[in-house]
């Protein structure tokens, strides 16, 4: 093939017509795709979030539903001035603009106060390590009650009258009390350094049996 023939190729209509078609099919391809996409994900579409703040969850669901969107439970809590099963948290917030749906995560509010473990502090911190650790968790503590032994130290925890111990799950509506030491110790009886009492020990003077024999020379 000359190169007279091979550039005559380039001024056939066949050749440019098929050129055209297939740049024509790419332009169309491209704009259908994106029109395809934006009615699929409904661009420009938004619907904005309700407060779901305090409604139960029955009918907060309720509600999304006529407006397109979806909820889930992410996570529970407690609020005792609230009923059970409330809406305590939403995400996203309300007034937010999303997609029909979307679904909107909320943490609902638990029947029970959640229990908490008794943190290492029994005979192992004092009265302000104590009061600082238990107090984080949530407990309320009431007035002390004052023991023999070394002050402003921890010897026990009370809840509803009876002793609990390091690791006990205890309700944090329960309030605690700290068995605080005083400073002072009780009276162990007679000093045990020396031992019990005994003849050696006592008032009157140790008697010697020993006796001095005299041998004859």
């Amino acid at each position: 093939m000359t190169s007279k023939e091979f550039f005559g190729k380039f001024k056939s209509k066949y050749l440019w017509g098929n050129l055209l078609a297939m740049a024509l099919t790419v332009v169309l391809l491209c704009v259908g795709v994106k029109f395809g996409l934006d009615i699929y994900t409904h661009h420009g579409e938004g619907v904005p979030v309700p407060n779901l703040m305090g409604m139960t969850f029955n009918n907060a669901a309720n509600l999304l539903d006529r407006n397109g969107l979806r909820i889930v439970v992410s996570d529970s809590g407690y609020n005792k001035r609230l009923p059970a099963d409330c809406i305590l948290a939403q995400s996203p917030g309300e007034g937010t603009s999303v997609k029909m749906g979307h679904t909107i995560y909320v943490t609902v509010n638990s029947p029970s106060s959640p229990t908490v473990s008794i943190p290492d502090i029994i005979d192992n911190s004092s009265v302000r390590e104590a009061t600082a650790k238990l107090t984080a968790l949530g407990f309320k503590l009431l007035e002390p009650k004052i023991v023999t032994g070394e002050k402003d130290w921890v010897y026990g925890i009370l809840c509803r009258g009876r002793r609990i111990s390091a690791g006990d799950r205890v309700s944090i509506d329960l309030p605690l009390t700290l068995m605080i030491g005083n400073g002072e110790y009780e009276d162990i009886g007679p000093d045990l350094q020396y031992g019990e009492p005994n003849e050696y020990t006592s008032d009157q003077p140790a008697t010697d049996d020993f006796e001095e024999v005299t041998v004859p020379e």
